[in-house]
């Protein structure tokens, strides 16, 4: 007789689990063999769980084997299954992962619900029976108020991502959503950390949960080469960019900013300035960001220019570098930020600007990734000020950055004599301008040889 195959082991039926199969996965990570039973025991459950541990699949695989059952109520078509994320990307990503796991289900019906599509054809999608939604809050709740769609047949709620919800400030739609749902339904919730607004929360919408925490396990891929570059302010910021891309031997790049106003900005800039980029940023229509992803795998974008929206998924073979013009808000958008670089074996370059003032920030990074991220300069483009040797920043155990604040007073800075002449009123986008000042300083200095970024790789 032979024996149970490791996820069958779990209590999936014989489908799914065929599927997993067919994925080529073999062995459960610690998450899935937590999460599975419990959530086949119909439990509540509140999970804290690293990006990259198969939390998808931790959730997915176990409520694609609750549809195998019968509704609860014959008569209802709603959607069985709701599942929140905070982006577009992450929705279609886990609506995909659904299907994938639940091809062996007779008429599974998924349904994805995020802005920047047409809302025509999501109202389409809805008619009829629907297994599985997942969207994001703002859309959903779009739909609610249109009243396209009902929540009364919800069996099961997942929040996956619960703390990047709230950081975007979708408490309230979160709460209004989940008030249309049965209070005897399921309700999974998957953040990066368990505490604080998420855990008030939680409270609110989790019956007794069980706690579920996977101890973390950084790793940042060694063939990946990282360095920070502290600038003074935006005109210096601006020279150091110019350096990079004018003597980097770059493929491709992609270069993340903080804010989508920043990412049109700079883009725009590079464009005049020779080089084949282009913007991407979540205020951008679907149908949009699909062609400049694919302008870019096909060569003809050489940098782009993005918002975190393109850390997750982003899959381009050619991206030999990151810079971090602005570094990450929180520290696990370090490590999804220079995953993009580094991809099909080869080798990459993840290069973080920083201010002084944001040190702190880069130790935290550090922190979270199990490593120090070693410090250069570029000759010429030395910082004025460098930070000294005081006492190191205390550890945060959420595993997020915060908010950046200027630092303490017990966090000295020592001045170091300035190698560099000052670019006067140089501003990114009127506030940015480019810092030509430095431009006949970096031509001099150009090293013959190299294939820079700016000289345009035909």
């Amino acid at each position: 007789m032979s024996s149970l195959s490791p996820f069958a082991a779990l209590g999936l039926p014989h489908a799914i689990v065929s599927a997993i199969e067919q994925c080529g996965y073999t062995e459960p990570t610690p998450v899935q063999r937590e999460t599975i039973p419990a959530v086949l025991a119909g439990e509540d459950l509140l999970v804290s769980s690293q990006t990259g541990s198969g939390k998808t699949a931790a959730f997915a695989l176990p409520l694609l084997a609750r549809l195998v059952a019968p509704r609860r109520d014959p008569a209802s078509r709603g959607a069985r299954v709701l599942v929140l994320t905070p982006t577009r990307e992450l929705a279609q990503q886990v609506e995909k992962a659904f299907r994938t796991y639940g091809r062996g289900l007779r008429r599974l019906k998924t349904v994805t619900l995020v802005g920047g599509m047409p809302f025509g054809p999501q109202r389409r999608d809805l008619t009829g029976f629907v297994d599985v939604i997942v969207a994001t809050p703002g859309r959903l709740k779009d739909h609610l108020n249109s009243r396209t769609l009902t929540l009364a047949g919800v069996e099961a709620l997942v929040l996956d991502e619960a703390d990047r919800m709230l950081d975007m400030g979708f408490i309230d739609e979160i709460r209004e959503i989940a008030a249309q749902t049965p209070e005897n339904r399921q309700t999974l919730l998957f953040s990066a950390t368990l505490d604080g607004v998420v855990g008030q929360l939680a409270q609110t919408l989790t019956r007794s949960p069980k706690r579920i925490e996977i101890a973390r396990t950084p790793e940042v891929a060694p063939k990946i080469s990282e360095r920070v570059l502290y600038f003074d302010n935006e005109g210096h910021k601006a020279q150091i960019l110019t350096h990079l891309l004018t003597h980097e031997e770059i493929d491709q790049a992609v270069i993340f900013t903080a804010t989508k106003r920043s990412a049109e900005a700079l883009a725009e800039r590079l464009l005049q300035e020779g080089v084949r980029a282009a913007a991407l940023h979540g205020d951008m229509a679907q149908r949009a960001r699909s062609r400049v992803v694919e302008r870019l795998r096909r060569g003809e974008v050489q940098v782009l220019v993005a918002t975190d929206v393109a850390a997750r998924g982003l899959d381009v073979a050619g991206i030999s570098h990151v810079i971090n013009f602005d570094p990450p808000k929180q520290y696990e958008d370090y490590v999804h930020r220079i995953g993009r670089t580094g991809r099909a074996g080869r080798t990459g370059v993840a290069i973080t600007l920083a201010h002084p003032n944001e040190g702190r920030l880069i130790q935290g990074i550090g922190r979270f990734v199990g490593r120090t991220l070693p410090e250069v300069v570029i000759a010429g483009l030395e910082p004025r000020f460098r930070r000294s040797a005081a006492r190191p920043a205390s550890p945060r155990g959420d595993g997020s950055a915060g908010r950046r604040t200027a630092p303490s007073r017990s966090l000295r800075w020592e001045e170091a004599q300035p190698r560099w002449e000052e670019p006067r009123q140089s501003r990114w986008e009127g506030r940015h301008r480019w810092a030509e000042e430095g431009a006949d300083e970096r031509n001099r200095t150009r090293q013959p040889g190299k294939r820079p970024i700016l000289s345009l790789k035909k």
